[in-house]
């Protein structure tokens, strides 16, 4: 489904006239406002398998810290593999990197650890490894990113649609005030069963992510 579908997929609910691009008029754009908060709150809800990407760094000699170019600032790293060592590599806090890189005589080889440093001017995640690189290794980091926001009409919506339809039906049924039928609380009802059912459809291809263990 495409932003302009979805959005006259909500203007049909609310017997409205549908538009022909997005910013025909001041409802249309109000209506793709809540079409946009809908798939965030859809795509915050579960990492779905649609988000999923693999982002390749490749290391240098000497350096220690990498952005994950186009994952955005709200990615999840599911794992992370040094390729050319073929190990899994593991999260470690910033204590642990501050006393390796600070606290101690620093290390060169091969990376096995990582630990995030925040974001770069292009909002991408930033990510420092340990041990420093000594040469080239090819790192591979699973990640579940979020899409961009939707503003071309033709831009299609990665998660399910159908929970973001319902949702933002429901934002504009309680920001109309008056329905003449169904009420906001009992859209906001069907949209959550909606995202629920989409969910438990999705979470069946990750079994071991939905498997929890007592230690």
């Amino acid at each position: 489904m495409t932003y302009l579908e979805a959005i006259n997929s909500v203007l049909r609910r609310l017997r409205e006239d549908q538009a022909a691009t997005v910013l025909e008029s001041d409802y249309s754009a109000l209506i793709g406002d809540f079409i946009n908060d809908a798939k965030r709150i859809v795509e915050n809800s579960w990492n779905w398998s649609a988000l999923r990407d693999t982002i390749s760094v490749v290391t240098a000699n000497g350096v220690s810290e990498y952005s994950l170019v186009g994952s955005g600032q709200e990615a999840v790293v599911k794992n992370v593999v040094n390729d050319s060592a073929n190990k899994f590599m593991g999260l470690e806090t910033k204590d642990y990197f501050n006393s390796v890189y600070y606290l101690q005589d620093l290390v060169s080889g091969t990376p096995h650890v990582y630990t995030f440093i925040g974001v770069d001017s292009n909002d991408d995640l930033k990510v420092k490894v340990y041990p420093q690189p000594d040469g080239i290794y090819n790192l591979r980091f699973d990640v579940a990113k979020t899409q961009g926001l939707l503003e071309a009409d033709a831009t299609k919506i990665n998660v399910p649609h159908n929970p973001i339809v319902q949702m933002a039906f429901a934002m504009a049924l309680r920001e109309r005030g008056e329905t003449g039928g169904q009420s906001a609380a009992e859209q906001f009802a069907v949209a959550s069963t909606a995202l629920s059912d989409a969910i438990a459809i999705d979470a069946n291809r990750y079994p071991d992510e939905t498997t929890f263990m007592v230690v």
